[in-house]
């Protein structure tokens, strides 16, 4: 059985699981309260890694989206220390990782590399899904690549 899960990776995080050939998704928040050390949200992303795995008996692999560009240094800090939980989690956990570029998970959803966020979002919902914010949108786009890509 195939069980992969696709993620834009942030601060609020999108996500895409596919199991059984059903996709759920959505978005959580690993944003810090004022009273939380620096490290908080990671262990927070490490300990919900952990229970997705439970819940799905397992994964086939992990797809994130790959940015190599930020508009800020705290957006470029904050991607690097999910980069590094997730890789150094999915090593822990035998699980097989990839990361897709921007570029590439908008062409396959759009047709254009360049697509802006709405496009995005009208690309997923037109393959029925239904977003509630552009992060679970980009998870979904990167779903529907990784189900090409992948062993479905």
């Amino acid at each position: 059985m195939t069980t992969i899960l696709a993620l834009d990776l942030g601060t609020n995080t999108g996500w895409a699981l596919l199991q059984r050939n059903q996709v759920i998704s959505g978005t959580i928040s690993f944003k810090n309260d004022r009273f939380a050390g620096g490290g908080m949200p990671y262990l927070r992303f490490s300990k919900w890694l952990n229970e997705i795995k439970q819940l799905s008996n397992g994964m086939t692999a992990i797809y994130f989206e790959e940015v190599r560009r930020h508009l800020g240094v705290d957006a470029a800090h904050a991607y690097g220390g999910f980069i590094a939980t997730l890789t150094a989690w999915c090593e822990d956990n035998c699980v097989p990782y990839q990361g897709v570029s921007v570029g590439t998970i908008k062409q396959h959803a759009t047709g254009k590399g360049n697509a802006n966020k709405q496009a995005v979002i009208d690309a997923v919902k037109a393959k029925g899904y239904h977003p509630k914010d552009d992060n679970e949108a980009d998870a979904l786009a990167l779903m529907e690549y990784a189900k090409v890509k992948c062993c479905v």
